[in-house]
Formats: structure tokens, C-alpha cells, sequence
């Protein structure tokens, strides 16, 4: 019953955290910009500034995420492939919601895998929940006796467009296939 129930407000969360981001879309929302001072997977701080120019796929997620996040960045690597030449016009970027256990080298071993040129972010606990109050995402520590070190991560599974100003343009669902996205972004850039 209580595992009934944990589930029923996990999936009410996240509904609640994907309509606010689904809400950001309205023409009546102020628009919003990506603002962000992290550390990549290679050390070195990055801000949206860096990316000045570009546009940018974010995802927020997690390295221990057994679904959700590897499917995403799995996507996001065929978006990459599929957009060819035009790719060095897009910086994917995945910026972590688990700073305890995401530091610099955790990225480091993760985002390569996908062969997508995706920037991993982290930074500290203060850091990665300003930098969520900038965006309309939802995470949150969840108990999990099975998972690694003894939780796992709730959290918004929309992929973000930002255009080359860093405004926001877009977002899209989890499981929203490459190719939507593909032909979204090969009309915009």
C-alpha cells in the first residue's frame, strides 16, 4: 500500500514538473533564458555565455538513472548524427541534478558514451538548484534501498531548445522520437 502510494506521488510530480514546463511554451509566459555557472566533465566552468551563438539541447538528469536519462542522451546522440554538418551549430548539454555523486570525473566516464559531443554539467548542491530555478524543471532525492548509495532521482524528463541568444524555443517530451526532433531543429537552424 505504501509503495502504491510513493508511486502514485512520484508519477503526480512528475506530470506536475513536465505541465510547468509545458506551460513555459505559452504565449502568455514571459519568455526565458537559459542561465547557468557549472563545471563541465572536464573541469573547466561553463556559463550559457559559452555557448553564445549556438543552440542548445538541455536535458537535466543523472548518471545512476536507469531509464529515462540514457534513453534521452541516446536520442539526442541520433539528433546529433542526423543533423550532419549543421551538428556544429547545436551543443547538447546534460546538466546534472545529483551533485553528490556527479562530480567532474562521474561525467567524464558518462557522456562519452553516447558520441555525441554532449557537455556534461555539475556543480554544487546551491549551484544546481539555482540554476533549477531558472528553468521549469522539478527534481527531488528520492529513498531507494536498491539503488545506489541508498536513493535515486525524481526528476523533469523534458528536453529543452534554447536558440542562439540562450532564449528558450522549445521543448519536448520524454520519448518524443529523434526524428521529430530532427525535423524541428533542422527548420529552425
Amino acid at each position: 500500500m505504501l509503495a502504491g502510494a510513493a508511486a502514485f506521488v512520484f508519477i503526480w510530480l512528475l506530470l506536475w514538473a513536465d505541465y510547468r514546463a509545458d506551460r513555459a511554451q505559452t504565449e502568455d509566459e514571459q519568455p526565458f533564458f537559459a542561465q547557468f555557472e557549472l563545471t563541465d566533465h572536464r573541469g573547466m566552468v561553463q556559463t550559457e555565455e559559452d555557448f553564445a551563438g549556438r543552440w542548445m539541447l538541455v536535458f537535466f538528469g543523472f548518471t545512476n538513472c536507469p531509464d529515462v536519462c540514457p534513453t534521452t542522451l541516446a536520442e539526442v546522440a541520433a539528433v546529433m548524427d542526423g543533423l550532419g554538418e549543421d551538428a556544429a551549430k547545436v551543443q547538447p548539454i546534460f546538466i546534472s541534478i545529483d551533485p553528490e555523486r556527479d562530480t567532474p570525473m562521474a561525467l567524464a566516464d558518462f557522456v562519452p558514451r553516447f558520441d555525441a559531443g554532449i557537455m556534461g554539467l555539475t556543480g554544487t548542491s546551491d549551484q544546481i538548484a539555482e540554476t533549477a530555478e531558472t528553468f521549469p524543471i522539478y527534481y527531488e532525492q528520492i529513498d531507494e534501498a536498491s539503488a545506489p548509495d541508498g536513493y535515486t532521482m525524481g526528476h523533469t524528463s523534458n528536453l529543452f531548445l534554447f536558440d542562439p541568444q540562450a532564449g528558450f524555443a522549445n521543448s519536448w517530451p520524454y520519448g518524443t522520437p529523434a526524428e521529430e526532433i530532427l525535423a524541428d531543429l533542422r527548420e529552425r537552424i
